[in-house]
C-alpha cells in the first residue's frame, strides 16, 4: 500500500533525511521509532505532501503520489492525524467530524465504511461532547476527535504522528485499544510515538530511523528484544 524510497528531505540547507526506505503493506501496521530530531515527522509530512522531499519517491498502492498536493493526496486515501492534532477551536465535535466525512471508495454502503454512528460507538465520549467546541475538550478527547475525524474519510493508509503524546495512561489505554481493534480491517496504519510499548504493541513491523536514515527494522517482536539496539540508537 505504502513505499517510501530513497527518500532525502531538507530544511533550507541543513539535510534532514538522507535517503529513508520503508513499506507497509495492505491491512499492516508499520511502526516507526527513534530519538527526537531523528527525522519520523519529516518522513511523515513527506509522505502526505505537507514538505517537497529533495529526492526520492512516494507510492500509494503502487502510483507515485510525490508530487500530488496535500488535498489530493487525502483524497487518494491517505488520512493523517498530527502531532498537534490540528483540532478546529471555534467548531463542535459534530462539525469537525462531519467536515471530513467522505464516502468510501465503492460508495457509501461499501461493507466496512466509517460512519458517524460508527466513530460514536468507538469514542463514546465524543457522542456526549458533540455539541462542544474544539477548544473545549481535554487532550484526550481532541486526539479522539483527531481519529475519529480521520476515520470518517474513510481512507485507505491512516498514519498518526504521536497519537499518545501528553496524555494520561488511562487514555493511552483507551487510543491503544482503538487503535488495535482497527488491526485486520482492512486499513494500512502507520504509527510514530514516544511510546514504545505502544508501538511494539500494534505494529507488525517496525522501522528505526536515527539521524535521517533507517538504521534498523524487522518484525515487531524482533525489535523489542534487541536491548542493544533499542539502547544504542533509543536510549533505553
Amino acid at each position: 500500500m505504502l513505499e517510501v524510497t530513497d527518500l532525502h528531505a531538507a530544511y533550507g540547507n541543513t539535510p534532514v533525511l538522507h535517503g529513508v526506505n520503508l513499506a507497509a503493506g495492505s491491512d499492516r501496521f508499520l511502526g516507526i521509532i527513534g530519538r527526537n530530531g531523528a527525522g519520523k515527522t519529516t518522513t511523515l509530512r513527506c509522505i502526505v505532501g505537507l514538505m517537497a522531499p529533495t529526492r526520492g519517491d512516494v507510492r500509494l498502492a503502487g502510483e507515485t503520489i510525490l508530487t500530488r498536493p496535500t488535498h489530493r493526496i487525502a483524497r487518494s486515501g491517505v488520512a493523517y492525524v498530527p502531532e498537534n492534532r490540528g483540532v478546529f477551536p471555534s467548531l463542535t465535535v459534530l462539525e469537525s467530524l462531519m467536515l471530513a466525512a467522505r464516502a468510501p471508495e465503492g460508495g457509501g454502503d461499501a461493507v466496512g465504511a466509517w460512519t458517524l454512528d460508527k466513530v460514536f460507538g468507538v469514542f463514546p465520549r465524543l457522542a456526549e461532547r458533540r455539541a462542544n467546541r474544539g477548544d473545549a475538550l481535554s487532550g484526550g478527547e481532541q486526539q479522539m476527535l483527531a481519529i475519529g475525524r480521520a476515520l470518517l474519510s474513510n481512507p485507505r493508509l491512516l498514519i498518526l504522528d504521536e497519537p499518545t503524546e501528553g496524555l494520561a495512561p488511562r487514555i493511552v489505554g483507551e487510543i491503544r485499544d482503538v487503535l488495535r481493534a482497527l488491526r485486520g480491517g482492512g486499513l494500512t496504519i502507520v504509527i510514530v510515538d514516544q511510546n514504545l510499548q505502544t508501538v511494539f504493541d500494534l505494529a507488525d513491523h517496525v522501522v528505526v530511523i536515527s539521524r535521517g536514515s533507517v538504521v534498523a527494522e524487522g518484525a515487531s517482536s524482533a525489535v523489542r528484544s534487541d536491548k542493544a539496539l533499542l539502547n544504542h540508537y533509543l536510549g533505553v
